[in-house]
């Protein structure tokens, strides 16, 4: 009975611990139970390392059976030696697993269906030896519990949820602020921070931090965070389908927005270009239809649906033509930016930009290519909305860096650490490669730290292909993280490389920081693309 009771307590602690664990891929998956499953399997992230030592103590119950007992004494240590080396998702990670109510209810209810499973098996008066595969079932059956313990939760969350978006909703109306909703493909954030920037230097502006783009994320921001004082709010919209950005819409009704773009970042979501315009679109029609405006890039009007709207809501469209087209400087007779002139150096970034006919040269002092667009776009919008354009040019002299997003960390060592870690596109990639080579023609050495992208579907490949010959063109060193799920990335720069240039095959981040940690000096210019919360967070250890 003592090694029973003993197995039970360590499962219980084993078991406190890994809930921790899918619990942070869980809030991930927005809470959704198949979704969540489908990762696993993908993943194929099943316990393994209590699994394969209690199947040996199983195995060992069964040899000698009149030793069972300290069989299950052998399973108990090996639960708590499990939970003792478990990542601590609070702490260990990225982005971290949030301890809301909401996780703090699904935990509780999840460990209480545990703890009974525990103690039932606990006080069965049958052999620890037949009732080891019982626990082993326990171990594997964690992720089932959190799925349950939140489906059972489901009707409960309705209504809290609700009264949340009630709510922040209610007092949206009330305070009235200016909203001004940003969405795209990639860049969203990007431009969401520049045009805090540009509009907090004048009026009190509140926008969403980070990545928070769905319903309770900015739900909380309002709820918390918003005052009578504050002029503009700014959110952040997400698309996980058709419909979502129309249900946010409902919650933050948007007085202005802004669309970045369309592009190949979640393919694998929406499985085709054309879906991903009309999920977008959503927020520029229910922009216009409270007689608000929209800016859009001109390169949107490729596609069919957004030259529709366009040409049906010429007067509420505010064109913006970046770096990569050529587009006509009105729509409608509504004034439009167009970049005429794009370029950066080791201090940032520069443009010349057409508005209403007149010049303008801005500079930020932030890096890559691509941010001469979200630069524009956010010109085009703080314009839009009232602020003088000198102003605008002003503010962006000032611009602060962009966490994440092509961040230029000089280190102590004199190296330089490009810090794109936020980063999964192929724009922003290629992007992210012409800052490093600039910085290898300022006489550094280039290193490429990568795991590739994620969420391109049937791109994965052939956008991998095209940017590891890309890189062998900017790049000395190219570290390639889980180089097995980047083939034709490693292939293709190995093909276009010269007998000078460096390919290093990195299981995992511990192995390309191992290896930054041995070789990287003042020489260097390490660019870190993409470190995968997407992939490598949710790669649990089980």
């Amino acid at each position: 009975m003592a090694s029973s009771l003993f197995l039970g307590a360590a499962f219980l602690v084993f078991a406190v611990r890994r809930c921790l664990t899918y619990l942070h891929i869980f809030q991930q998956e927005e809470y959704d139970g198949p979704r969540f499953f489908r990762w696993m399997a993908a993943a194929r992230a099943f316990d393994k390392r209590a699994t394969l030592p209690l199947l040996a103590c199983w195995g060992a119950a069964l040899a000698a059976p009149e030793h069972a007992a300290y069989a299950a004494w052998a399973a108990g240590l090996v639960l708590l030696g499990v939970a003792a080396v478990e990542d601590n998702p609070l702490r260990a990670a990225k982005k971290k697993l949030v301890l809301t109510a909401r996780v703090k209810r699904i935990l509780s209810v999840a460990l209480a269906l545990t703890a009974a499973y525990a103690v039932a098996l606990a006080l069965c008066p049958a052999s620890p030896a037949a009732l080891l595969p019982f626990w082993i079932m326990g171990v594997q059956a964690l992720p089932v519990a959190l799925v349950a313990a939140n489906a059972s939760l489901a009707p409960v969350e309705a209504r809290i949820q609700q009264g949340f978006w009630n709510e922040a909703h209610q007092k949206l109306l009330r305070l009235a602020p200016t909203v001004v909703a940003v969405t795209g493909s990639y860049g969203k954030t990007s431009v969401k921070h520049i045009l805090a920037h540009v509009l907090g230097c004048y009026h009190p502006t509140l926008m969403t931090p980070g990545s928070i783009n769905t319903p309770m994320g900015i739900s909380r921001i309002i709820r918390e965070k918003l005052t009578d004082a504050h002029r503009f709010f700014i959110a952040e919209m997400g698309a996980y389908g058709i419909g979502s950005i129309e249900r946010l819409c409902r919650l933050a009704p948007p007085d202005f927005a802004i669309i970045t773009n369309v592009g190949p970042a979640h393919y694998e979501r929406f499985k085709d270009l054309t879906t991903v315009v009309r999920a977008k679109f959503e927020l520029a029609h229910a922009t216009v239809a409270r007689g608000g405006r929209v800016v859009l890039p001109a390169a949107l009007l490729e596609y069919d649906h957004a030259r529709d709207f366009a040409a049906a809501n010429a007067g509420a469209v505010l064109l913006c033509a970046g770096t990569d087209v050529t587009a006509p400087a009105t729509v409608g007779g509504e004034p439009s930016v167009r970049v005429l002139e794009a370029g950066q150096d080791l201090s940032g970034i520069h443009a010349r930009l057409l508005y209403r006919d007149q010049e303008y040269e801005v500079r930020a002092p932030i890096h890559g290519m691509h941010h001469v667009d979200n630069v524009a776009l956010a010109f085009a919008a703080a314009c839009g909305v009232g602020v003088e354009p000198q102003r605008v040019v002003s503010a962006l002299r000032s611009l602060p860096q962009i966490a994440h997003r092509l961040e230029v960390k000089p280190q102590p060592d004199g190296s330089v650490l490009i810090d794109d870690a936020y980063n999964s596109n192929p724009s922003g990639f290629a992007s992210a490669l012409d800052l490093l080579d600039l910085y290898r023609k300022a006489g550094r050495r280039g290193v490429l730290v990568t795991p590739g992208m994620v969420e391109l579907g049937a791109l994965h490949d052939s956008a991998h292909a095209e940017l590891g010959a890309r890189a062998a063109a900017c790049a000395d060193v190219l570290l390639a993280v889980a180089p097995a799920r980047i083939p034709t990335l490693v292939e293709s720069f190995r093909a276009a490389a010269g007998p000078d240039q460096l390919v290093v095959e990195c299981a995992d981040f511990a192995a390309a920081r191992a290896w930054l940690a041995a070789n990287i000096g003042p020489g260097d210019a390490v660019l870190l693309e993409n470190d995968l919360p997407d992939l490598y967070e949710k790669k649990v250890r089980v």
